[in-house]
Parts: structure tokens; sequence; C-alpha cells
């Protein structure tokens, strides 16, 4: 029992170091903070500009398009990076794997393209 605490004991003294430094930092904010709200600073406030219709009022299908972009650029360096550091060991599966997934982000992409998610406004 002895050896198990000795193993765990820098773990345990950072758990207790976090979450000591977090009331800490919680209570200092809670005595310390300046509490002068007014109008505009409880105002709703949504994407840079004020609140003005429903909230469950339809987006622009444009906006989606643009999300759907962001993923794919996005998925494709998450898992490029990886996969070229890995290269030189890498096998002719995972080669084929990796232009499998790049081509459906390509098709992805292109689609973007066709629906006109890269021309601006």
């Amino acid at each position: 029992m002895e050896q198990l605490l000795s193993e765990y004991a820098p773990i345990l003294v950072f758990l207790a170091v976090a979450i000591g430094l977090g009331i800490v930092l919680i209570l200092a904010a809670v005595i310390l903070a300046v509490r002068n709200p007014d109008p505009e600073k409880v105002s709703a406030y949504e994407c840079g500009f004020n609140a003005f219709d429903d909230a469950r009022m339809k987006f622009d299908v444009r906006f989606y398009l643009v999300s759907i972009l962001f993923i794919i650029f996005d998925l494709e360096v998450a898992f490029l990076f990886p996969w070229a550091v890995a290269f030189p060991e890498s096998t002719m599966v995972a080669f084929w794997s990796m232009m499998i997934f790049l081509g459906v982000l390509t098709v992805g992409f292109a689609y973007e393209w066709k629906k006109g998610a890269l021309e601006w406004e």
C-alpha cells in the first residue's frame, strides 16, 4: 500500500493544487468583482448584433455550407499530419485508405464550390 501511495503522490499533489487554485480564483472573483450591471451589459447579444427576431428563425443555406467547408478542411489537416509523419513506415493499404479519404473530401469540396459557398457577396 505504501508503494502505491508513493507512486500516486505526485498526481494527488497536482490535483490538490489545481483544486485549491481553482477555489481561490473563484472566491477572489466573487469577492473582488465589481457588480454594476446596466441594461446594455445584461442585454441579449448574438453574433455581433442584437437579437431582433424569433430564436427559431431559419438560417441561410450558405451558413451551413461554410460550416461544412470548415469541417472538410479541419478533418483533412487533422488526419494528414499524423499520416504524413508515419508515411515512411506505412503500407500500401494505409496509402490507399488515405487516398480514398482525400477523394471523399475532394467530392465535398467540389459540392461546396458548385453551390457557390466560396463566392462572397
